[in-house]
């Protein structure tokens, strides 16, 4: 079959759409579940019926799917006004999702609307249009993003011994400290949420894309057709040969930062003290969530776990703990600001100006993080020590802001 995309695009006019009608594809057995149909509690229904090859909003057409969750699936488009290729992101119909979206599309808002010029405005995921999509069964709201290569994390996951080298390392975590400033600093947006997955690589190698819709007309994507909706297997874009810069995305759980927070956020073992504590927390907290998932990258180990042997699970107290036996005792005035920091200490104590740790729970052994640092030597782990500790300390005004953390004497050194 001749390659069809090579005959794009039309110069002067809109992309035509491509027409998708090889029946040339592997069946999938009705009673064989595949993809979001082996997600706990899937309904089928929640989910838009995307076929391959339909057009959304007279705009984009869908190529493939790239992936899917519990909240969403994602597929290639071609946009066909812009001449470029995109990812939509097309989440399931519930009241609670659409609140959500709305929030997320507000702080897309905010960042749309800040300075460009600044040099962390690319180390953000871009959002380029949101529209709502009509199903059968309820209403959708999809998200269209500049498509992405892969996550840190399975970047992560490819090297046998789960650790990120140290210019790999380095080059995130500039682009990272970047993003931050630019969010803290113009956007007046904390993130909560830095991880691994929410750190993604871009792609500087526009035949990804050609090859992918190549692949598709010649070799169409195995499917299998439940009550007049298609399921698709996913396909992978072939690895680019040029990677663009990470980006740091999903804006889901941001909050504005000009205002008092009290929320729990952050996942368990990324979870600063104050947020812990309930006590009021703000941009910082970014930064120390930042230095706990370096920690997962670099060592390949969780610098807290929270975890509790008598519940055998994460516990506050005994990520609390953890915290102690590393930094030592909390500040008093921290301690005083945080509304359940009672069931962690008791009244003041002359030996100790914020009571006793009264949690049931052992102290663990103090271990210095020099001990626990196994990837580096010399010269260059004083410097990624250096590094960590500024960034870890209780007090959220005593932690290095992001603009300092991207210039950072260990970072500069490895890029």
């Amino acid at each position: 079959m001749a390659p069809l995309v090579r005959r794009l695009p039309w110069f002067g006019r809109a992309w035509k759409p491509l027409t998708f009608t090889n029946p040339d594809f592997r069946h999938i057995p009705l009673q064989e579940k595949i993809e979001e149909e082996l997600i706990p509690d899937y309904l089928a229904s929640r989910y838009y019926p995307v076929r391959i090859g339909e057009v959304l909003e007279d705009r984009y057409q869908i190529v493939g799917k790239l992936g899917f969750g519990t909240s969403s699936t994602v597929w290639l488009a071609r946009d066909l006004d812009g001449r470029r290729h995109v990812a939509l992101k097309l989440f399931v119909n519930s009241q609670s999702m659409g609140s959500q979206l709305d929030h997320e599309l507000m702080m897309y808002k905010r960042i749309s609307s800040s300075v460009a010029r600044h040099p962390g405005r690319s180390a953000v995921r871009e959002l380029l249009d949101s529209f709502d999509v009509a199903g059968p069964d309820g209403c959708h709201r999809c998200l269209v993003h500049p498509p992405l290569w892969e996550s840190v994390l399975t970047f992560l996951h490819r090297n046998p011994v789960r650790r990120l080298p140290a210019p790999v390392l380095a080059f995130v975590l500039r682009r990272l400290f970047l993003a931050l400033d630019f969010l803290h600093t113009e956007c007046q947006i904390i993130h909560t949420d830095i991880k691994a997955d929410n750190i993604m690589f871009g792609i500087g190698d526009d035949s990804v894309f050609t090859d992918f819709e190549e692949q598709e007309l010649i070799d169409p994507s195995p499917r299998k057709s439940v009550d007049g909706r298609v399921i698709y297997l996913s396909r992978e874009l072939r690895m680019p040969k040029n990677w663009g810069a990470p980006v740091l995305c999903d804006f889901g759980s941001a909050v504005i930062g000009d205002t008092e927070h009290l929320e729990d956020v952050q996942p368990d073992i990324y979870r600063a003290p104050e947020v812990i504590l309930e006590a009021p927390w703000s941009y910082e907290i970014d930064v120390w969530n930042t230095a706990c998932m370096i920690w997962d990258l670099f060592e390949g180990d969780h610098l807290f776990t929270g975890y509790d042997p008598e519940h055998r699970t994460y516990r506050s107290r005994a990520h609390l703990a953890e915290i102690i036996s590393l930094l030592g005792p909390p500040p008093e005035m921290l301690v005083k600001s945080g509304k359940s920091s009672h069931k962690f200490f008791t009244d003041k104590d002359p030996l100790w100006p914020t009571g006793d740790f009264r949690a049931d729970v052992p102290l663990p052994d103090n271990k210095f993080l020099q001990e626990r640092e196994t990837s580096l030597q010399g010269q260059s782990q004083e410097r990624f020590l250096a590094m960590m500790r500024k960034m870890l300390h209780w007090e959220p005004s005593k932690r290095s802001k992001a603009k300092a953390l991207a210039d950072d004497e260990w970072i500069m050194e490895h890029m």
